[in-house]
């Protein structure tokens, strides 16, 4: 209601980077960057930029449709990560687990079909949300998978802060932060519990995801639809 997309995602990047940077060096954890081989900074530098495409593409998506049809169609991202998760890292699920995946799977589905159905006579802003939602759950399981091999080389913490620096880098050019001093309480509020959830819930995945097998992970997160559309 008050900035733009562009704006809000370098806000929330550029907050999370700076904290976690002071923690880094408080910990004096930036040694660690050290002495990686080429292909760790080309990885670092894909995840950046697949996670800016996720921010993006989920809030330019948001302009165009309703939160609760974009929360359920981003859940098509812990999908892909799972279904990643098997492919990229050789993990395993049982016939049980097979089962629960493929029901959410079909269950997806079935939404996919009905929206598109309802959407049929109505304008093209519905599909184009739709559509910048679910590239946005694409790019976001690359994202998620790559994280996951630097994981192996950084902590949780080292990899957001790299990655969280050259998003917000990335996005300088495209924001006005000038426009982060109208806001009045309520949308200040608002921007900083942004900010906090990029920080946190990003930084609690990442720990995640250090701990457990990404297909896994990603199961936890297809949760969070049914919190969404509930409220």
């Amino acid at each position: 209601e008050r900035i733009d997309p562009w704006t809000l995602t370098w806000a929330r990047f550029a907050f999370a980077s700076v904290a976690l940077a002071a923690w880094l060096v408080v910990r004096g954890g930036l040694g660690a960057y050290r002495a990686r081989a080429p292909r760790h900074w080309l990885m670092l530098a894909a995840a950046g930029v697949l996670l800016v495409g996720n921010y993006l593409g989920y809030l330019l998506g948001l302009d165009y449709t309703t939160p609760a049809n974009a929360q359920l169609l981003i859940q098509a991202a812990p999908l892909l990560m799972a279904l990643g998760g098997i492919w990229v890292f050789g993990e395993r699920y049982n016939a049980a687990q097979w089962v629960g995946l493929l029901a959410v799977v079909a269950g997806l589905g079935l939404f996919f079909a009905d929206q598109l159905a309802a959407a049929a006579g109505a304008d093209s802003r519905y599909l184009v949300g739709s559509g910048l939602v679910l590239l946005g759950a694409l790019v976001w399981a690359g994202y998620a998978l790559i994280q996951k091999q630097l994981l192996n080389h950084w902590s949780s913490t080292q990899v957001l802060a790299a990655i969280y620096l050259l998003a917000t880098a990335l996005l300088w050019p495209l924001a006005h932060p000038a426009s982060l001093l109208a806001l009045d309480g309520v949308h200040a509020a608002a921007l900083l519990y942004c900010a906090l959830n990029t920080l946190c819930a990003y930084g609690a995945f990442a720990e995640a995801l250090a701990h457990w097998e990404a297909s896994r992970v990603s199961v936890i997160l297809a949760t969070t639809p049914l919190l969404t559309v509930a409220t």
